[in-house]
């Protein structure tokens, strides 16, 4: 009895043995499955590039863009690199994969990245104050100056707005401390950290936060600590800094009245870390690998460490919800965070005059793609979605009709709008005062000077003692006036004056366009402006 108790103890120990075999086998297994599902996915590449040619060439030619490059990465790999089209329109110079584009925005993931090597060297942190590295810096409200963070800057949390973008500029022939100074008279669009407000002027903030804590610009902290590290030897931040024998740079255009023309390169160097950036496909796809793989890491180098870049991609603020890339979207440190049927996408677009970029990343995938345009499209939506639904293996979706047709229909929508506003016009009604009386200075505290003058029996308007920026005015009914930027790429826009109580010129009153409806139809009428009411003085 004794040894058949003995015989059943060692049975059941052997069972208990096996069983906690088997658990630890199960358990083993589940937790490889767990972490193999965080690694990034190594899949083949199946773009098949001949098609892609095509598809890219039919429709740069039904979308009227001039010239285009795209470079696609997958695997730590270039695995496309071409241009298409030409340089300048007319000249048949064609696009390759090392012209020079404006890359516009997609300069602020750069501009992060730089702050963040200093984060790395411990010179500052993401949340200190503004203020503590340039006490200078104030805003129109004291209690936000004192708090507004690093963070802030570069996510888009301040709630100042935009005072210059790919369609307007704001004293270009001022200094960035210049600038920072009249930020003291810019009106909050909405109050300090509730949402997110686009800013252009934030980021030349914290590019100018880089430049006092380095002690280099921002521009020498860019070609010294991050373009010549990743061997982005053509990469630069200014028109100004083009080579004069360089002829491998692209022209921008834009669609003015029904037509694509060749427009005026301009410079965006009063708020460089914003937009300033020109560079090519294949250097831009150095840029991808960066970001891709061990992010911060290029060549087996590492250049900024895991912590931060972590930071960089992390979402910060709820942004927007619901448009062609996912179903709610979030902004990182520079980055647009969203996803791409189911899968976490890394994403930014630019646009300046005449230029357009679309860079998108999928982490986990190890997929980069960057597209340049020197013209303003939508077809760099349409051509990003056609690459990534390739690589990821996705059923074949005609992104080109759908967009092409949306695009249509906003076009209509802004032609109509347009042309309501131009039917308003009052016919045969003549300026309350002779021209003369309209001439003098004006003032506004945060837009300055403007001058507006008499020549030729005509009215003009100059802003900020800056012959670049001059409106011909031309009268419309009573005391408006359809004022036509002598840059055309700039458009036209309504201005009126208004009479004070003694029967002589008070105020001008110009309306801003933030962001217009739709570029080629005008930049008139628009949801999104600022009427400022400049003082006579």
């Amino acid at each position: 009895m004794t040894e058949t108790l003995r015989k059943c103890n060692r049975l059941t120990h052997f069972l208990s043995v096996l069983r906690f075999r088997d658990l630890l086998r199960t358990s083993i297994f589940g937790l490889i499955l767990i972490l193999t599902s965080q690694l990034p996915i190594h899949a083949q590449s199946t773009l098949n590039t001949d098609a892609l040619r095509e598809y890219i060439e039919t429709h740069r030619q039904q979308w009227d863009i001039p010239g285009m490059a795209v470079a696609v990465v997958q695997n730590d790999r270039v695995i496309f690199a071409e241009g298409f089209g030409e340089k300048k329109l007319g000249e048949g110079i064609p696009v390759d994969e090392h012209t020079l584009f404006g890359i516009a925005s997609t300069s602020k993931a750069m501009t992060a990245t730089a702050m963040g090597m200093l984060v790395d060297e411990g010179l500052l942190h993401w949340d200190d104050p503004v203020i503590k590295h340039l006490p200078e810096f104030q805003l129109s409200d004291p209690w936000v100056t004192q708090h507004v963070t690093i963070r802030d800057l570069l996510r888009h949390s301040v709630g100042v707005g935009r005072l210059t973008g790919n369609r307007i500029e704001f004293m270009p022939n001022r200094t960035r401390r210049e600038v920072m100074h009249y930020l003291r008279y810019h009106e909050f669009e909405q109050p300090f950290r509730s949402g997110s407000v686009y800013s252009n002027v934030m980021y030349m903030v914290a590019g100018e936060v880089i430049a006092e804590v380095s002690g280099m610009s921002w521009d020498e902290f860019m070609a010294t600590r991050l373009f010549g590290p990743l061997n982005m030897n053509r990469t630069n931040t200014s028109i100004t800094q083009f080579d004069a024998n360089d002829e491998n740079i692209a022209w921008p255009h834009q669609e003015i009245d029904g037509e694509v023309v060749l427009i005026p390169r301009r410079n965006f160097d009063n708020v460089g870390a914003s937009a300033s950036v020109n560079s090519s496909v294949l250097e831009l796809s150095r840029w991808l690998r960066f970001n891709l793989g061990e992010p911060g890491v290029l060549n087996g180098v590492r250049y900024v460490s895991e912590g931060t870049m972590r930071e960089i991609h992390h979402p910060q603020l709820a942004n927007r919800m619901g448009d062609v890339y996912g179903p709610i979207n979030t902004y990182a440190l520079g980055w647009d965070v969203t996803d791409y049927k189911g899968r976490r996408m890394l994403r930014h677009g630019g646009a300046t005059d005449g230029m357009n970029t679309n860079l998108v990343i999928l982490p986990n995938e190890q997929i980069g793609l960057v597209i340049v345009t020197n013209n303003f499209n939508r077809f760099m939506s349409v051509l990003a979605n056609h690459i990534l639904d390739e690589l990821l293996g996705e059923p074949a979706t005609d992104w080109n009709e759908r967009i092409w047709q949306a695009n249509q229909r906003q076009m209509q929508a802004a032609v109509r709008a347009k042309e309501a506003v131009d039917a308003a016009r009052i016919p045969d009604t003549q300026p309350t005062l002779n021209l003369e009386a309209y001439t003098g200075t004006y003032h506004d505290p945060l837009y300055d000077t403007a001058e507006v003058y008499l020549e030729d029996g005509q009215l003009h308007i100059r802003f900020w003692n800056d012959d670049t920026q001059v409106l011909t005015l031309e009268h419309w009914h009573y005391d408006t006036f359809k004022a036509s930027w002598i840059n055309p790429a700039k458009r036209e826009k309504l201005v009126y004056f208004t009479l004070g109580a003694d029967g002589e010129i008070e105020l001008l009153n110009v309306t801003w366009t933030l962001r217009p409806r739709m570029l080629q139809a005008g930049i008139y009428p628009a949801d999104y402006t600022r009427l400022t009411r400049f003082v006579k003085q």
